[in-house]
């Protein structure tokens, strides 16, 4: 088993319902809800949503003050006009716009926005990063 490789994204969240709505209206399916967390199946691994102060707790932290911000989640898309949409439609789920979709220096195109709790997203469209059929990302080799 490889040790380069993330099953588990978990975002500590302020209003477990409310976040669940936002990712629901952006056109995520739940896949397994228990008590205090819900997950979201992502291919080949899970995004989880769990109460800031629970998750706190849960590692061994109580009362810590969890932020947000300080890293940025992604989706790559094959073309500019699939980053507009999928933009358009965080932002019609309730995300704040910190960025809109723009060309970026790096010779793409990619912008950001911040999830009901503060999670950042970037949503992008890399030339240089070609993408599977199923949307998966596997890096070029270096050269």
């Amino acid at each position: 088993m490889t040790p380069q490789r993330v099953t588990l994204i978990t975002l500590g969240v302020d209003d477990l319902a409310r976040s669940r709505r936002f990712y629901e209206a952006w056109g995520w399916r739940v896949a397994r809800a228990l008590e205090g967390v819900v997950f979201f199946q992502l291919l080949g691994s899970a995004l989880g949503l769990f109460g800031r102060e629970a998750l706190a707790v849960d590692q061994g932290r109580p009362g810590a003050a969890l932020g947000t911000g300080a890293m940025t989640l992604a989706q790559n898309f094959a073309t500019r006009a699939e980053v507009d949409a999928a933009f358009a439609a965080a932002l019609a789920a309730g995300a704040k716009a910190l960025k809109p979709p723009q060309e970026v220096f790096w010779g793409g195109y990619s912008g950001y926005f911040a999830d009901p709790d503060g999670h950042v997203w970037e949503l992008a469209m890399n030339p240089f990063w070609p993408l599977a059929e199923d949307g998966s990302l596997t890096l070029p080799d270096a050269g």
